[in-house]
């Protein structure tokens, strides 16, 4: 997550429900780093069966130079675009009374059958 294009400012996170914790992002549910900063903008993300694997991951981007994450983000999203700045349209949390689908990347969509 970042605030804006090419920001000083990029935060690294796991969970479980990437809709979810993007809707708490850009809403300021969440108190702490990316609400102090204003981190409501999807730069990257990456889509991991096993939460050790993505733990793994964080762990290992969170420890690399600044200039590599630019072009970790940049070899996806080289306009550093919102990559999540539709999802509010589609996603709304439990309790709305809104039961459309939440968005998925293709590779993650469940097979019917």
């Amino acid at each position: 997550m970042t605030n804006r294009p090419r920001s000083h400012i990029l935060y690294t996170g796991v969970t479980g429900d990437l809709s979810r914790r993007v809707f708490e992002h850009k809403n300021k549910l969440a108190p702490g780093f990316t609400s102090r900063y204003n981190l409501t903008r999807l730069a990257y993300y990456e889509h991991f069966f096993y939460p050790d694997a993505a733990i793994g991951r964080e762990k290992e981007i969170k420890g690399w130079r600044r200039s590599k994450k630019i072009r970790l983000i940049e070899s996806m999203n080289p306009h550093w675009d919102d990559l999540a700045e539709r999802w509010s349209e589609v996603y709304k949390p439990p309790g709305t009374g809104d039961r459309r689908e939440i968005p998925h990347p293709a590779e993650m969509r469940p097979v019917s059958g």
